[in-house]
């Protein structure tokens, strides 16, 4: 595992000597621009891992892209590789069709101190709600960034991150505390992501990317770009569905996405999914 050869893959020029905000700052956004959020190892009849030497060789070296515990885990290593104070934390994503949070923690991220103050990093969310810079660890501070306004809550207890986008469109999107976690913490939960008939992941086979204008995704055969459109207070999208004989050329064209195994796009209807 080699620091240069992750710059080298994220486009990273500049120097690291110092573990500022800045730094950290653009390193998160050339994560999310050039690294997938996807989980097409569950549709390719492979499985994913929470072993780092192995999630350093996929999305490192394999040209693929990965899902919380594969995208977080790896920028928690490149966090201590470059001298960060970071904690890796669980959080619980918000059910839309329960109206309630997880019960047992499904999202990895990672908090770092940067001259006494706590960020939020998070790197592999995906789609519209996936933030470009880390995010200050302060309650109820509005904090802009391109795909919408975010905003973390604290009720004593725990921390809530929601995202308001256009049309003032509020989105819950997880809770968690401040508890330090290690990767064997998400072992159980990432199994039962993989297998569970009522899983998203396992329901939608899922590549998403940012990209410097919005993102990019692809769910199942339908492909979408999105221009992010603030001003106008709407985001501009482009759908279309692709053939299965496209798909992998599309992955590699618009993902940088190489794949190996013969990939089954999904997307089934979801309607109670954990």
């Amino acid at each position: 595992m080699d620091l240069k050869e992750y710059f080298n893959r994220i486009g990273f020029t500049g120097g690291y000597d110092k573990a500022d905000l800045d730094t950290l700052s653009t390193i998160h956004k050339l994560h999310v621009m050039s690294i997938p959020y996807e989980n097409l190892s569950i549709h390719c009849g492979e499985k994913n891992t929470i072993d780092l030497s192995i999630i350093y060789d996929k999305i490192v070296k394999s040209s693929r892209g990965g899902w919380c515990c594969e995208n977080n885990l790896l920028f928690s290593w490149v966090l201590r590789e470059m001298g960060y104070k970071y904690t890796t934390l669980g959080s619980k994503g918000f059910n839309k069709f329960k109206n309630d949070f997880y019960p047992v923690d499904s999202h990895l991220i990672n908090l770092v101190e940067i001259d006494g103050k706590p960020y939020i990093t998070d790197v592999s969310y995906g789609v519209s709600c996936q933030m470009w810079y880390p995010l200050e660890l302060i309650s109820g501070k509005d904090q802009p960034q391109p795909p919408g306004v975010f905003r973390l809550l604290n009720d004593g207890m725990r921390w809530v991150l929601e995202k308001t986008g256009r049309k003032h469109l509020l989105k819950t999107m997880y809770c968690f505390t401040l508890t330090p976690r290690t990767a064997d913490h998400f072992l159980e939960t990432s199994e039962c992501l993989q297998t569970s008939p009522d899983s998203l992941f396992v329901l939608k086979s899922i590549c998403s990317l940012q990209t410097p204008t919005g993102f990019r995704a692809l769910i199942g055969r339908t492909f979408s770009e999105i221009t992010f459109n603030p001003k106008e207070d709407f985001d501009l999208m482009d759908m279309k569905e692709i053939a299965d004989c496209e798909i992998e050329a599309m992955l590699r064209e618009k993902f940088k996405v190489v794949l190996v195994n013969k990939f089954s796009p999904k997307n089934d209807k979801v309607t109670h999914c954990m």
